[in-house]
């Protein structure tokens, strides 16, 4: 599970070659579920970005408290399950940032140790995501919701030793492909696969377990011993 990630430099997210510009964003160190998030997408033949609330809310829902518990979808199984497949078919998306947490359980101790991962050039990525727009059915004319979720694989090298699970961090030569809602599911299910390239982690404070933390601090190495 990927439950926290942040984007330190939203200017560098901005280089990305999303083919779209990211809405106003302001430095971001620990960004949780139920927050607004940016969010890439294709709507016909156009792109769009967009902040979304992170976990997702299916269409049929009946209340979008659901949304809490749809954070994550794992990669193998989202296009048969039924929170997911109708958004795997037709509304993939990407989130941009720059580096991702993950928590490690470490025998002896008591809690988990929270880990800060980036790419080793510290350069930023898109993540692989899905989404929704949710209308209440007792008011179908108010603001739809648009929500989404991370896709998340097998860990890579790096993130072995941490979690069993790490987010789907997809290369550029790969954003068409995922982004179009006419690729076909098979070619859309064979981007998904634990990232080849090298990345860095370093252990850091348990700040970070408490979203009303927002700082530098939270991705901070913890100094040595």
């Amino acid at each position: 599970m990927c439950g926290r990630y942040g984007f330190q430099d939203p200017a560098r997210l901005g280089l990305l070659p999303l083919g779209v510009t990211l809405p106003p964003l302001t430095p971001r160190f620990n960004v949780a579920p139920s927050q607004p998030v940016p969010l890439v997408r294709q709507r016909g033949e156009a792109r769009d970005a967009i902040l979304a609330r992170w976990g997702l809310v299916p269409f049929w829902a009946d209340d979008p408290a659901i949304g809490h518990r749809l954070v994550n979808a794992r990669s193998e199984t989202a296009a048969a399950k039924p929170a997911f497949r109708a958004a795997f078919r037709h509304r993939r998306a990407l989130m941009p940032a720059d580096l991702f947490y993950e928590w490690q359980v470490v025998p002896g101790q008591k809690g988990k140790q929270p880990w800060c991962i980036r790419l080793a050039d510290g350069a930023p990525f898109a993540m692989a995501a899905l989404w929704e727009q949710w209308t209440p059915k007792a008011s179908p004319e108010s603001e739809p919701l648009v929500s989404c979720c991370l896709l998340t694989t097998d860990p890579n090298a790096t993130m072995r030793p941490i979690h069993d699970r790490m987010p789907v961090i997809l290369p550029p030569d790969a954003w068409d492909t995922w982004l179009d809602p006419a690729s076909p599911a098979g070619e859309a299910q064979a981007l998904l696969v634990p990232y080849p390239g090298p990345m860095v982690a370093h252990p850091v404070s348990t700040l970070v377990n408490n979203p009303r933390h927002e700082d530098p601090a939270c991705c901070a190495p913890l100094p040595p011993g």
